[in-house]
């Protein structure tokens, strides 16, 4: 039987805001130390962003991660372009992340190296990407 005399409509749902608190991941040893909050968090956030190959992880959801793949063989100005809005379009989906800023794009050879300023809600940092072209 169906419960009766209830309603949905009326009632609002509001997203909880998630905690930034999180395991500090210690690359250079491949170890968990303790424990890490705020723009700390949000560093780490953004170097897993940035070091995630987008659509190629089942584990992650399509919008998590940074596409560093197709540009091989393309103009410096359509590999600026790319770089900057796949990098902006990457780390703004972090809730944190408030802004991807102050882009500076330069070419060494066949690397392109981009320097941007990521602004969160906890502070800002300045976050660099080397990507092959």
């Amino acid at each position: 039987m169906i419960p009766t005399g209830s309603s949905l409509s009326n009632q609002s749902f509001a997203g909880a805001e998630q905690p930034s608190l999180t395991w500090r991941l210690d690359v250079e040893r491949g170890k968990v130390s303790g424990m890490i909050d705020n723009l700390e968090a949000v560093k780490q956030a953004v170097l897993a962003i940035l070091n995630t190959e987008r659509f190629q992880y089942l584990i992650y959801s399509p919008n998590y991660g940074f596409e560093s793949r197709g540009m091989l063989g393309k103009s410096r100005l359509v590999v600026q372009s790319e770089f900057k809005r796949r990098i902006t379009e990457a780390l703004m989906q972090d809730d944190r992340v408030s802004e991807v800023t102050d882009f500076a794009i330069a070419f060494e050879g066949d690397t392109a190296v981009a320097a941007f300023t990521v602004i969160s809600e906890y502070g800002s940092f300045r976050q660099e990407v080397i990507l092959n072209v």
